[in-house]
C-alpha cells in the first residue's frame, strides 16, 4: 500500500477532477493542452534498479496523455551535477518516440543540483525557442520534479523566480528527500503541490493516481463558450482563437480581419492591400509590378512605337510627351520640332557672344578683337590690368545645382583676363547669414589655379546678408594685406557682386564706400534679385554696371557685356556695348518691310484691275 505523507488532490490544473474508477484501457483521457516538463533525479544516491522505475513510472504517465503540437507537449531534464536535456518540448509529438527517448537515458549519478536544474527549466525548457506555447495562449506551464535527496545547492530564490515567470511547479520526493526543499520548491496551495513516497517501488502507483488526476472536462463541449471561431479547452477553463488572417477582439470571443499593411513592413513600394491576414501589393496607375511582387516599374509608353515624336519620346506615368534636340523647339502639335536659339540650348563655347542661325550657330568678338581660328575665342583682354574681386551669393535660395552654374559664370569671366602677378589679380568671396573669403587676390597666380580653386568651393547655404559682404570686401579684400596694389599705382579696382535676392541687412552704406574709395562697382542679378538694389550698387552709369537675367541657365549675355566692360582700354572713355547683331538685324527687318509692301502692292494691283473689269461688264448689259 502506497503511504503519501502528504496526499491531495493533485493538479488544479485540471477542469474536473475524475473521480477514481477503472478507465477502459483503449481510452486516452483529454487533458487539454499542457506544456509538461518532468525534472527527474539521477544523483548517484538513485540505484540503477529504482532509476529503472522512474523510467517506467514517465512512460505511464505519457502513455494516457493526448500529446500532440496542438495538444499536450513534453518535455524530459534530468539532473545531478549537471543539467541534460533529453528532449525538448518541441521534439517530439508521438508517444512512441518519447518512450524511445526516455528508454535511452543514462543516468549521470552524480551529486544533487536541484536549483541549477529549476533554473535551466526556466531559462531554457519553457521558451518559446525550446517549444513552449507563447504566454498570451494561456496554455498552462508545469514543472514535476522527483527527487531523492537533499539539494546541494540553494533552490528557494530560483524556484520562487520560476513560479513567478509562470511556471507551476509539482515538487514530488521518494524516501530520503527533504521536506522543507520540497516545500520551498513547490507552487501553493503547498498541500496540492508537495507529495512524498515512501520508496521507488511505490511511485508507479502514485503515477497511476496522478493520472487520474490529470483527466479532465472539455469545457468547450461542456459549455456555450461563444468563441466566433474556435474554442480552445485548458484545465479548469478554455480560451477563444481566431482562424488565421483574424485577430481576437477585447471581448475575448469575436475575431477580426487582421490588417497585414497596417504594420508598415509589408514592403510595397507604391500600395499594400489586405486581404484576412495576408496582402498583395499594387502599382499606382501607370507603373507595373515587377517579379518580386513589391516593387514597381513605370510603363515605358515611347516603347509601343506609336508616339509620333519627330526627335525624342519622354515616357511618364499614364503617358508619354516629345522633346526636341537642343537648338529645336516644340511646336504646337506637340510632335514636331523647329529650330530655335540653339546658343541658350547648348554649351556653345564661344569666349564673347554666340549668335544664332537657324539649326546652327557661330560666336563673335567684340569691337576691336578678332576671332581666333578655333572659331570660339578672341584676343585677350591686354589693354591693361585690374584687380577684382568677386563676391558671390552662397544664401539657400540658390541651391546646389545653380551655385555650380555661377562658379561656372565666375570661370567664364577668369578664360577673359590675363592673369598673372603683374598683369590681372582675381579675388574670391562668398557669403551668405556671414562672409567667407575663399581665395585673396595675392593667393593665385594663374587662370588655371583660379579655375580649379572655383570649382573646390563649398556652398554655404543659410541668409543673404549683403550689406555684410560689401563691407568685408572694402575693408579687407581690397587692402594691401591680401593682394591689393597700392592706389598709388592706378591700377583699377573692380568689384562684382552676384546675388539672387534681396539682402537682408542694408546695402546703403557700403555700396556709397566702395564706390567713393575708387572701386568700380558692377552688380549682377539673377531670379529674384531685387533691381533697386543692383541699381543702388552699381556705379554709374548704372546701365553699364548692371546686368540680370531671368535664370541661372541663362546668363551668356551678361558674361558677354561684362568681359567688354571689366577689360579696360588704354586712352578711352567709357566703352559702349555694342550687339554684333544690332545692325544686321535692323537690315533684315529692312528687307521684309519692303517685300511685304512690295507683295500688298502687286495685290492691290490686281483687285483694281478686277473692279473695273466688273464695272465695264455692267455697263455693257445697260
Amino acid at each position: 500500500m502506497m503511504k503519501l505523507l502528504l496526499a491531495v488532490p493533485l493538479l488544479p490544473l485540471i477542469l474536473t477532477a475524475l473521480e477514481a474508477r477503472p478507465k477502459p484501457a483503449a481510452v486516452k483521457c483529454k487533458t487539454g493542452p499542457l506544456d509538461i516538463v518532468f525534472v527527474i533525479d539521477s544523483s548517484r544516491s538513485v540505484r540503477p534498479f529504482e532509476f529503472e522505475t522512474m523510467r517506467r513510472f514517465l512512460i505511464d504517465i505519457i502513455q494516457n496523455l493526448e500529446v500532440g503540437p496542438n495538444a499536450t507537449r513534453v518535455g524530459v531534464i534530468q539532473y545531478s551535477s549537471q543539467v541534460q536535456n533529453i528532449f525538448s518540448l518541441k521534439t517530439f509529438f508521438k508517444r512512441a518516440d518519447m518512450e524511445k527517448a526516455i528508454n535511452s537515458i543514462v543516468p549521470l549519478a552524480q551529486g544533487t543540483m536541484t536549483g541549477l536544474a529549476i533554473q535551466y527549466t526556466m531559462n531554457l525548457a519553457f521558451t518559446v525557442q525550446e517549444g513552449a506555447r507563447p504566454l498570451h495562449k494561456k496554455i498552462p506551464r508545469v514543472a514535476v520534479i522527483v527527487t531523492d535527496g537533499r539539494p546541494q545547492d540553494r533552490v528557494t530564490e530560483v524556484a520562487a523566480q520560476a513560479r513567478s515567470a509562470g511556471i507551476e511547479i509539482y515538487a514530488v520526493g521518494v524516501q530520503r528527500a527533504d521536506m522543507n526543499s520540497l516545500r520551498a520548491m513547490a507552487s501553493h496551495p503547498l498541500e496540492e503541490h508537495v507529495f512524498l513516497v515512501e520508496s521507488f517501488d511505490l511511485i508507479q502507483q502514485f503515477g497511476k493516481q496522478f493520472q487520474d488526476k490529470l483527466c479532465g472536462v472539455d469545457m468547450c463541449t461542456e459549455m456555450d463558450h461563444g468563441c466566433q471561431h474556435t474554442c480552445v479547452s485548458v484545465p479548469g477553463s478554455f480560451y477563444c482563437e481566431c482562424n488565421p488572417g483574424y485577430k481576437l477582439n477585447t471581448d475575448g470571443k469575436t475575431c477580426s480581419p487582421i490588417d497585414a499593411c497596417a504594420d508598415g513592413k509589408h514592403g510595397c513600394e507604391h500600395q499594400c492591400v489586405s486581404s484576412r491576414g495576408s496582402y498583395t501589393c499594387r502599382c499606382r496607375t501607370g507603373y507595373d509590378l515587377n517579379q518580386d511582387k513589391k516593387t514597381c516599374t513605370m510603363i515605358n509608353y515611347c516603347s509601343f512605337g506609336n508616339h509620333s515624336c519627330q526627335h525624342k519620346c519622354v515616357s511618364i506615368p499614364n503617358g508619354y510627351y516629345c522633346r526636341c534636340n537642343d537648338g529645336f523647339t516644340l511646336q504646337a502639335d506637340g510632335k514636331a520640332c523647329q529650330a530655335s536659339d540653339i546658343c541658350n540650348g547648348i554649351d556653345h563655347g564661344c569666349e564673347f557672344k554666340c549668335v544664332s542661325t537657324p539649326g546652327s550657330y557661330h560666336c563673335v568678338c567684340p569691337e576691336g578683337q578678332q576671332l581666333h581660328a578655333d572659331g570660339k575665342t578672341c584676343n585677350r583682354c591686354k589693354s591693361g590690368h585690374v584687380d577684382l574681386v568677386l563676391v558671390i551669393d552662397g544664401s539657400k535660395s540658390v541651391r546646389p545645382q545653380n551655385f555650380e552654374l555661377v562658379k561656372q559664370f565666375v570661370n567664364q569671366i577668369v578664360d577673359f583676363l590675363d592673369v598673372s602677378p603683374h598683369g590681372t589679380r582675381v579675388g574670391l568671396v562668398q557669403y551668405s547669414s556671414r562672409v567667407r573669403t575663399e581665395f585673396p587676390l595675392n593667393q593665385y597666380k594663374t587662370a588655371e589655379d583660379i579655375k580649379k580653386a572655383v570649382l573646390k568651393v563649398e556652398y554655404m547655404e543659410k541668409g543673404t546678408m549683403t550689406g555684410l559682404a560689401l563691407k568685408h570686401m572694402l575693408e579687407h579684400s581690397f587692402s594691401e594685406a591680401e593682394g591689393a596694389r597700392p592706389l598709388s599705382q592706378n591700377i583699377p579696382r573692380i568689384g562684382l557682386v552676384f546675388t539672387d535676392g534681396r539682402s537682408q541687412d542694408d546695402i546703403s552704406e557700403w555700396a556709397r564706400k566702395a564706390k567713393e574709395s575708387g572701386i568700380t562697382m558692377f552688380a549682377v542679378g539673377v531670379g529674384k534679385a531685387v533691381e533697386e538694389e543692383l541699381r543702388e550698387i552699381a556705379s554709374a552709369p548704372v546701365e553699364q554696371h548692371f546686368s540680370y537675367s531671368a535664370d541661372f541657365s541663362t546668363m551668356t549675355h551678361i558674361v558677354d557685356n561684362l568681359k567688354v566692360n571689366i577689360c579696360p582700354e588704354e586712352g578711352k572713355g567709357e566703352i559702349e556695348i555694342r550687339s554684333p547683331c544690332e545692325c544686321e538685324a535692323l537690315v533684315q527687318f529692312q528687307s521684309n518691310t519692303v517685300g511685304i509692301l512690295e507683295n500688298l502692292t502687286e495685290k492691290l494691283a490686281q483687285m483694281t484691275a478686277r473692279l473695273e473689269d466688273l464695272e465695264n461688264q455692267i455697263a455693257n448689259k445697260k
